[in-house]
């Protein structure tokens, strides 16, 4: 990187449009914390949410998603039922750099509350808003706060360009601007 990765960060989210809105620090009195970090940088969750439901005994099949299986929920707070899922988007969108791959892991607030969010790696040159997936594994419903932290993306820079980008593969999940189901 050069820079220190936070300087790094920084200056890709300023200078380049990585990261719109960018967040300086994370700390927040009486909010899950976000913004930039030592390493990293923790995204918010926006108010708009798709929750798991059993209504219609619908199927869950990647190949050939069944919107009945899912609720729109918009909120400040979104109540997860009991060992059952939602999905939302970050506040945040992100442009990668061609040398640069990500992970995105839960917060530990939300863990230690039995609550997994789970982000597939943002590949060199995608973008988007990113659709998270959430699991209240507990026995009870599960609260997660909106415009609040729910992840920390962490910034991996390569010593040389990749061959083949996201945006030369056309991946389909490029240019997000909403939750986005699963797509074969």
């Amino acid at each position: 990187m050069g820079l220190k990765p936070d300087h790094w960060i920084r200056k890709m989210a300023l200078e380049h449009g990585m990261i719109e809105p960018f967040a300086e620090g994370e700390k927040r009195e009486g909010v899950i914390s976000y913004g930039l970090s030592s390493y990293g940088y923790d995204i918010r969750i926006a108010d708009e949410f798709k929750i798991f439901t059993n209504v219609f005994s619908a199927v869950v099949d990647p190949k050939q998603f069944d919107t009945r299986s899912m609720v729109d929920y918009q909120g400040e707070v979104c109540i997860i039922p009991p060992n059952s899922f939602a999905l939302g988007r970050s506040v945040e969108y992100f442009r990668i750099p061609r040398s640069v791959l990500t992970v995105c892991l839960g917060k530990s607030t939300y863990a230690r509350c039995g609550i997994i969010i789970n982000v597939t790696p943002f590949e060199p040159e995608w973008e988007g808003f990113v659709t998270l997936e959430i699991s209240n594994t507990t026995p009870l419903p599960a609260k997660i706060y909106a415009n609040e932290g729910i992840a920390q993306v962490l910034f991996f820079e390569a010593d040389e360009m990749c061959e083949t980008s996201y945006a030369d593969k056309r991946g389909k999940y490029q240019g997000q601007q909403r939750i986005v189901l699963p797509k074969v």
